[in-house]
């Protein structure tokens, strides 16, 4: 009980659960700033108002998960000098360093086009009004490769040097921290699940109104186009998904065996992915399980006869490696264990995949199903509204697999976790801090839910049109 109260464990908690929080958010904002970009264009394109409408009606959608994905996020930094100072103060010179860009670059960049996008309906042209939500998606994924390669820096620590006389680690190449093989291959893993979460959100607003024959036009299209970005983001989550795999076998071994509950090294068809598996409540011994032959060794290196490595010869490996005697104590865990919770790792890694894959196939369905007509069972419209938040748990499974997954560590091979917490801080502080953001939050959803609902099932305003046939140019910049 004493462990479960003090201020690591809850520390981690704490800022577990405000980090998936934030990002129910991020990949939304991602995926619909691109889709409204998208229908925007076809509307200065094709001239059809139905595009124009759609547009009004997902942007505002946008906006108000911008909003709310600001407020949270700035709690994030908060809690670095918070609860992990020392954490901050041993890598903060090269942590904080794409966080400065991704602060200072990225999202005042995304913050001025956003501006004049709100702004610039009835003041700028067609085509330039619609390049600034282009630049909007824009800095939205260059604030989300910043934060990937900060994120990175802990999964495969590159480009710094260990100042032993100040006891910390200093920046010492910022090209090699913003390349770092983890953050490249994670990057579009991450842009096509947001693609994915915007895509099911469009067709759960489009299936409500169509199981009310509302819009139909409108949304018919919104139907569509929402389950083929679905589809489409689920094959490229799954291509980069590889290349990340592939990646992650190569810096982090442990976290690869731990995704399978591998316990011996395996090869060919012995390194095989188990769909489903029975083990002992240690988890260390399998009583049953479904399994695909050589799968993980193609998920692990690209080839059907490659090797990976397991937990007990990585455990002794890393025993070896950083509990040896002189400095590698600063890098051993006070129990010695090296490998992540073996359960959460093994279902989460299969729930990312599972949910993800389900979402593109209830988009497959919806497809056909709707290629020639909409007159359809209630039914089938509820199931399409509430597909809308998988592919966000595929990605919040995800998360949980990626950062978990690099335990003991809070960077990969030089700082452990519990090394990392902020000294001095009682438990109970922590344990307040937590509730009162929990409680702060969960009020939060509840305001983001209620609006984003509430602009969902206004649908897409109307637009007069002067006498050419042009939306009323005064109405444009009202129209929200």
């Amino acid at each position: 009980m004493n462990e479960m109260f003090d201020a690591l464990t809850l520390a981690r908690w704490q800022f577990g659960l405000t980090t998936l929080y934030h990002f129910i958010f991020v990949p939304l904002t991602i995926g619909m700033a691109l889709l409204v970009a998208i229908l925007q264009t076809l509307w200065v394109r094709t001239d059809q108002v139905k595009y124009l409408r759609l547009t009004k009606l997902f942007g505002r959608i946008f906006l108000i998960n911008f909003a709310m994905g600001v407020v949270t996020g700035i709690v994030q930094e908060f809690q670095f000098g918070m609860n992990w100072s020392n954490y901050s103060r041993f890598v903060g010179d090269i942590f904080g360093a794409p966080l400065a860009m991704e602060g200072l670059i990225a999202f005042f960049f995304e913050a001025t086009f956003i501006g004049l996008w709100i702004f610039g309906w009835d003041k700028l042209p067609k085509a330039v009004h619609a390049a600034t939500i282009w630049c909007v998606w824009i800095g939205t994924v260059l604030s989300a490769y910043f934060i990937l390669a900060a994120n990175a820096f802990m999964q495969n620590p590159v480009g710094y040097e260990l100042n032993a006389e100040r006891g910390r680690a200093e920046l010492a190449d910022i090209g090699a921290v913003l390349t770092n093989p983890v953050a490249v291959t994670q990057f579009p893993h991450t842009i096509f699940a947001a693609v994915m979460f915007a895509g099911v959100v469009m067709v759960a607003v489009a299936a409500w109104h169509l199981q009310r024959r509302q819009y139909v036009d409108e949304m018919r299209t919104a139907l569509r186009f929402g389950a083929w970005t679905n589809i489409l983001g689920f094959a490229g989550a799954g291509l980069t998904g590889h290349s990340l795999g592939m990646v992650m076998t190569e810096t982090q071994p442990m976290k690869m065996a731990a995704a399978e509950a591998l316990y011996e090294n395996a090869s060919g068809a012995d390194a095989s992915f188990s769909v489903f598996s029975l083990g002992t409540p240690d988890g260390a011994h399998e009583i049953f399980s479904i399994r695909i032959p050589y799968l993980l060794s193609f998920l692990s290196n690209g080839t059907f006869d490659g090797s990976v490595e397991g937990i007990r010869d990585l455990q002794a490996e890393y025993t070896e490696l950083y509990c040896g005697g002189g400095d590698a104590l600063l890098t051993c865990p006070s129990d010695g264990q090296f490998a992540p919770i073996i359960w959460v790792t093994y279902w989460a890694f299969r729930w990312m995949i599972g949910l993800g894959a389900l979402a593109a196939l209830v988009s497959a369905v919806g497809l056909w199903i709707t290629r020639k007509h909409i007159e359809l069972p209630k039914w089938v419209w509820k199931v399409a509204i509430w597909t809308a938040p998988i592919p966000m748990l595929a990605s919040l499974v995800g998360w949980v697999f990626t950062e978990m997954g690099r335990q003991p560590w809070i960077v990969f091979g030089v700082m452990t976790t519990e090394q990392a917490v902020s000294p001095g801080v009682p438990g109970w502080a922590v344990l307040v801090s937590l509730i009162v953001f929990t409680v702060v939050y969960g009020a939060l959803a509840v305001v983001e839910f209620t609006l984003i609902t509430r602009a969902a099932k206004e649908g897409p305003p109307e637009i007069a049109e002067d006498a050419n046939g042009e939306p009323d140019q005064a109405q444009l910049g009202t129209v929200y």
